[in-house]
């Protein structure tokens, strides 16, 4: 039983500093708070009667805690190691859940879950959960990432943020954007497996397929959206989608346009259009593959100087889209017409091509 003398306790900045925080914090256990409270107390000169008088606790409790973190410091003030249940679960077989969950997937799922690696492994879900939970990993989450590799990357992100947080006077701000029907069938890049501490990353980009594409111009002041359906994703339906703005936009306005790197966003059509029409002005998101293949960009280039010129296609390829979808686009009400002014396109029409022939 420690004695009820008064012992003096010195307490250095980082021990304050330390026992200031168990003691205010939330998240600690009332024990230690106390235990904090009365060191703390104790520092500033405070005898044990006065301690156990503020705090509400007996002269014998003050007594024990004022010579317990004198003699041991700031590990006085926890709790002692107590004795309690061996250990049931090796750390081979800790090692084993690990590996198992970062080496290998179950056959019927994408990932694993504690109930499942606990059926196959022969253990408890919690037992299962207390080691992704000390290990830190979670199966069930995954993050995105992507790497650029445009050289003007940090001009275009100045261009782009400074529209967003500055945009210029007598001038409408619209992000611009193209999503289709898609099904995702794989991403663009393989996807970095799950580690202790860090979830499963992919590319946010994927692999895909249309069947219709909406235009969407989203003003960043209003937040009013305009937006057209097209069958396709050209830069003919392009040009009509930034015809469409220009019609619908005040002509005393400048419009800047920001956009992706998309093809039809940079062709020769749209380029010229853009001549005629100088109060649009386009800000490029970074080139994600400016850079990819290099060589390959040569060796095309080279490729297309002696290629003869394609001939088109004798008939119409094949449209994989169920005609029900194809005529309910076609023929949308007024706010939402789409494409009703579509030309035949020549390079599919067979009596032009035969009369040309």
């Amino acid at each position: 039983m420690p004695s009820a003398r008064a012992v003096e306790v010195l307490l250095s900045d980082e021990e304050r500093v330390q026992l200031e925080a168990w003691a205010r914090r939330r998240k600690s256990a009332q024990a230690l708070a106390q235990r904090s409270r009365i060191v703390l107390a104790a520092a500033s000169g405070k005898s044990n009667s006065q301690l156990a008088a503020e705090l509400g606790i007996t002269r014998g409790t003050a007594a024990k805690w004022r010579s317990r973190f004198a003699d041991y410091r700031l590990d006085g003030v926890l709790d002692e190691p107590r004795p309690g249940r061996p250990r049931t679960i090796t750390d081979a077989r800790v090692e084993e859940v690990i590996v198992r969950t970062l080496e290998t997937t179950p056959k019927d799922a994408t990932h694993w879950s504690t109930r499942s690696l606990a059926a196959q492994l022969g253990l408890s879900q919690s037992a299962v959960a207390r080691i992704w939970r000390a290990f830190g990993l979670q199966p069930h989450r995954q993050e995105t990432w992507k790497l650029s590799r445009d050289p003007q990357f940090v001009a275009k992100v100045r261009d782009v943020v400074g529209l967003y947080l500055d945009p210029p006077e007598r001038a409408v701000v619209l992000c611009v954007d193209v999503k289709s029907q898609i099904q995702a069938l794989d991403r663009t890049a393989p996807v970095l497996p799950m580690l202790p501490g860090t979830p499963a990353r992919a590319t946010h980009d994927y692999r895909r397929f249309g069947t219709s594409s909406l235009y969407a111009a989203l003003d960043i002041g209003s937040g009013k959206v305009i937006g057209s359906l097209h069958a396709r994703h050209r830069a003919i339906e392009f040009k009509k989608f930034l015809q469409r703005l220009d019609c619908e936009i005040p002509t005393e306005l400048e419009v800047h346009l920001i956009l992706d790197n998309a093809s039809t966003h940079k062709t020769p059509a749209i380029t010229r259009w853009l001549a005629a029409h100088p109060r649009f002005r386009l800000a490029l998101h970074a080139d994600l593959q400016l850079l990819a293949q290099p060589r390959r960009a040569l060796v095309r280039r080279a490729d297309d100087e002696k290629a003869p010129p394609r001939q088109p296609p004798l008939r119409p390829r094949t449209q994989h889209r169920h005609p029900r979808l194809d005529h309910h686009l076609e023929r949308q009400p007024t706010p939402i017409r789409l494409d009703e002014d579509r030309r035949r396109n020549p390079r599919i029409d067979r009596p032009l091509l035969q009369a040309n022939q």
